[in-house]
């Protein structure tokens, strides 16, 4: 287990009639993504309470392989094909594990 692994949870909301095309250029970029050092895990979803809004969660296998994340083409492109798109500035919350527990239960 990585524990200089960090979790990021990215919540993304489309301006209204916008969410498919949010939806595309999110799902493009997560197969991008999958192909960059350090990624452990890039997931997207869609909320429950609102299906228009989405989540990605990412996990990275260290602090320098997220701010490498930042930098790389997939993100700079997802940037470029959702401008004008958003409701507002993506959330991002960067986490660090406290597991507890059951070794793989409790932890990401």
């Amino acid at each position: 287990m990585n524990d200089d692994a960090v979790i990021v949870v990215a919540t993304i909301t489309p301006k209204e009639g916008q969410e498919d095309a949010v939806e595309s250029a999110l799902r493009e970029a997560v197969r991008g993504v999958h192909l960059e050092e350090g990624c452990l895990r890039y997931a997207l979803h869609r909320t429950l309470d609102d299906p228009a809004r989405f989540v990605m969660i990412e996990k990275w296998e260290s602090a320098a392989a997220l701010d490498a994340h930042s930098r790389a083409a997939a993100l700079a492109e997802l940037g470029g094909r959702l401008k004008g798109m958003l409701a507002g500035p993506t959330d991002v919350v960067r986490l660090t594990a406290l597991p507890d527990g059951d070794s793989v239960l409790g932890r990401l």
